[in-house]
């Protein structure tokens, strides 16, 4: 996020709001088990929705259940590198985790 705002800032050509999201989208349900081979732990916990709703009342819905499908094309258009190129490469090299 950092570096997109960086971007943002020093580009003359990109102008108004921008999406600070990764280039290519992913479920919840892709994440997790991304981020679960990286550490090599398991991912076998499944919170049902109505658990989520019980614990965060009105909010869950907007805030925790619902799908946005947002690309960054503004990044995209203005050339922003956004260094790894897929979600496991990203993840791995956040966490400093090699690739077995």
């Amino acid at each position: 996020m950092i570096g997109g705002i960086y971007h943002a800032l020093w580009t003359d050509a990109l102008e108004g709001p921008v999406n600070l999201t990764a280039p290519r989208p992913v479920t919840m349900q892709a994440y997790t088990d991304t981020l679960a081979d990286v550490l090599h732990r398991p991912a076998f916990l499944n919170v049902p929705s109505s658990i989520v709703r019980t614990v965060g009342g009105e909010m869950a819905d907007e805030m925790l259940l619902t799908s946005a499908r947002a690309v960054p094309q503004r990044l995209q258009d203005t050339g922003y590198d956004f260094g790894a190129s897929a979600l496991e490469d990203g993840l791995r090299h956040v966490l400093g985790r090699t690739a077995d």
